[in-house]
């Protein structure tokens, strides 16, 4: 009889920490955690509260189980080169962190940017299982996305794939010389909406009350959640002409979302496919949710480390 073995796996995102642990081979996902990011305190005191939920998770699995957690994986709001270093730090300055080394303290640790390690988990647990390539697209606090052939994110030469939203605008619509400008975090992002609309009067300080609003009618939340998906849905369908996956994968926090933003995004998403060929390919929301950033982040800690490959169908119980 096979052994069972923990990783624990962590997603750092710009608004919320999650975590969780998953248990091989019965690809259970247990013992959940969650806490605000607050990357206004700096990496130090983040990266802290990271080390806490670890030592915390660690110790009870050693409690319940008798056995050591076997791995960590984190999954970085940041660039996050191949081989697992911290390449940016537009949400959150690690770079200077030994992150890796403290955590090693626990259990064997790896670093992978959140939305390769959403992706990861979405082609072996969710929706993506079904397609030889997809493109998964994170729309929450950032807008990030990572293309999946056969199972594994497209890392690129460098790892610094999936920056699909940080560019300025200007030069993409013809302006070549408007210097700095808007991006399509600043449009279309979660952020975004709820300071546009604080900025046109609206009350607001998260965005799903401006999703709110526009479900209640109110125009100028309409127009801005309009704005937003028509430029971000333009953006992915040209992705999808130039990449020619077989589906379109959407997660993160308001891309989960229903209702009039989801329905503006993918009507735009279809109008910028330019083959009629494909523009009806499968547009779909990611079915692992609010846990696909820690999960993936998990599976890449079992991949690098050589650890008990999950199942394909793994059992979820809240704990």
């Amino acid at each position: 009889m096979t052994a069972s073995t923990s990783v624990i796996g962590i997603d750092v995102g710009g608004t919320k920490i999650a975590a969780g642990l998953l248990e091989l081979p019965e690809g259970r996902w247990t013992r959940f955690r969650t806490c605000p990011t607050r990357r206004d305190r700096g990496g130090r005191e983040v990266l802290d509260d990271v080390l806490k939920i670890s030592e915390d998770l660690a110790r009870e699995t050693l409690t319940a189980s008798g056995r050591p957690v076997a791995a960590i994986g984190i999954g970085l709001c940041e660039l996050v080169g191949r081989t697992g270093e911290i390449l940016s730090a537009h949400s959150l300055d690690w770079r200077s962190l030994p992150v890796r080394e403290e955590l090693g303290r626990i259990a064997p640790a790896i670093l992978e940017a959140d939305v390769r390690a959403a992706a990861r988990a979405e082609a072996l647990f969710g929706a993506g299982r079904r397609f030889g390539s997809f493109l998964h697209v994170t729309i929450g606090t950032g807008i990030s996305c990572c293309l999946v052939m056969e199972g594994r994110p497209h890392m690129g030469s460098r790892g610094l794939t999936g920056t699909m939203a940080s560019s300025p605008l200007g030069p993409l619509l013809g302006n070549p010389d408007s210097g700095p400008s808007m991006t399509l975090e600043d449009l279309s992002a979660g952020p975004a909406l709820v300071a546009r609309f604080q900025k046109a009067g609206g009350v607001a300080e998260r965005g799903e009350e401006v999703l709110q609003a526009a479900a209640g009618r109110n125009p100028t939340a309409l127009q801005i959640l309009d704005s937003a998906a028509a430029a971000l849905g333009a953006h992915i369908g040209l992705l999808v002409n130039v990449l020619d996956p077989e589906a379109v994968l959407i997660g993160g926090g308001l891309g989960l979302s229903t209702g009039h933003y989801w329905d503006g995004l993918t009507t735009a998403i279809r109008n910028q496919v330019w083959s009629e060929i494909h523009r009806g390919l499968p547009i779909l929301q990611a079915t692992t949710g609010i846990d696909a950033g820690w999960l993936g982040a998990a599976v890449a800690a079992t991949e690098r480390f050589d650890l008990l490959p999950p199942p394909s169908h793994p059992l979820k119980s809240r704990s």
